[in-house]
């Protein structure tokens, strides 16, 4: 294999440019084999990650299956961590490195296939900031496609706010607030770092993983697409993602913009603060869509204390919760326009993790205490 252009260059503004004859070509219908696009630097060793905003050449590294089998004890069921649209996840270690991974392995009788694998590896060498899950590299041996990432020792946030076991407490309202923040920057840099804008398409908790201390990253990026530049209000393509996370005008017409995933992002927000799914058909009919729940208790404040997850047995800022599914509301509107920008979703988030509530004392701490979250813009 020959090598492709890893990292794009920066512009004046500040964003990640993306290499119109290797990306933008990608995306279109003309997609050639995976054998022929696929040339990825097969250094051994791959660099580290830029930090957000460097352009520095990414090499990710080129796996034998046999490498990958030894690392898994051949894709042994006690290694296997989660399974998904994608096939099956493992956790391994490489024998080179001695490094604990998150091994990824395409069903090759599943939904998503070569383009989705190609989507994934090209975003990921791209495209890296602390909020984005880590590509390590990648194996394309005969029909065998696995992608290796960095090992997220948490799981996903899906695991620690749906159908908890016994033995897991569940996250407390600093914690929520810190991944909601961090998630809502992992979208920021795709929005408005990358030239042209990355539209994520699949944002959903299960696609939230945790690292230690909590810290969330944005994985999946097969469904990613790019989104609209120049004149060009959206992009059309065939409605993909997860039902109950689609934006409405998304689902009904095909079109697609940056707004769509804040939408989804909305939906993961009232996850985060209500404790309950985007769809839960246990529920009785008015209660098994999240967001169509919501939206009647949103017009009076005196519902809000209803929407806090029990779990959180009262401990929570008043405030905060208020100021949060104020955001949340923002996220969700039917009309695209009226949603916020995410980098003023950062913004107010950002506020609302330095706000440490304090369990024992029912107070909060943080800078500019007391004050109210920023103004948010929609256009």
């Amino acid at each position: 294999m020959g090598c492709f252009p890893c990292a794009g260059k920066s512009n004046k503004n500040g964003k990640k440019q993306l290499p119109n004859n290797t990306i933008t070509n990608t995306f279109d219908q003309q997609i050639p084999s995976t054998s022929e696009k696929l040339r990825v630097n097969s250094a051994p060793n791959a660099k580290e990650a830029p930090k957000d905003g460097e352009s520095n050449h990414i090499a990710v590294r080129t796996f034998t299956f046999r490498e990958l089998a030894a690392a898994t004890k051949n894709f042994r069921e006690d290694c296997l961590v989660g399974e998904g649209g994608f096939g099956r996840v493992y956790k391994g270690r490489l024998e080179s490195t001695n490094q604990v991974v998150a091994i990824k392995q395409l069903d090759r009788n599943g939904l998503q296939g070569n383009r989705e694998f190609l989507v994934e590896v090209l975003m990921l060498s791209l495209l890296h900031h602390p909020n984005l899950v880590n590509l390590i590299g990648y194996c394309a041996d005969g029909d065998q496609r696995l992608l290796v990432y960095e090992y997220m020792p948490l799981g996903s946030l899906e695991d620690h706010l749906h159908d908890l076991p016994p033995n897991r407490r569940p996250l407390d309202w600093n914690t929520r607030m810190k991944i909601a923040a961090g998630a809502a920057k992992g979208l920021e840099y795709l929005h408005d770092k990358a030239n042209p804008p990355v539209i994520y398409r699949d944002l959903k908790c299960s696609n939230i993983l945790l690292g230690e201390g909590y810290h969330p990253k944005l994985s999946d990026f097969g469904l990613a697409k790019l989104g609209p530049v120049g004149d060009n209000t959206h992009v059309s393509t065939r409605v993909m993602g997860t039902y109950g996370y689609c934006a409405p005008e998304y689902a009904m017409t095909g079109q697609l913009t940056l707004k769509s995933d804040v939408y989804s992002f909305g939906v993961v927000l009232l996850e985060i603060i209500t404790g309950r799914k985007a769809i839960d058909n246990s529920r009785t009919g008015g209660e098994q869509n999240l967001v169509a729940w919501a939206r009647p208790l949103f017009k009076d404040r005196r519902n809000f204390a209803q929407m806090a997850d029990p779990l959180l047995q009262g401990q929570y800022p008043v405030r905060g919760l208020y100021q949060a599914l104020a955001v949340a509301a923002m996220c969700v509107q039917e009309q695209p326009n009226m949603r916020p920008l995410i980098a003023d979703v950062v913004t107010a988030l950002t506020y609302l993790a330095s706000q440490k509530y304090d369990p024992e004392t029912r107070s909060v701490q943080g800078p500019r205490a007391g004050s109210s979250t920023p103004r948010m813009r929609r256009e």
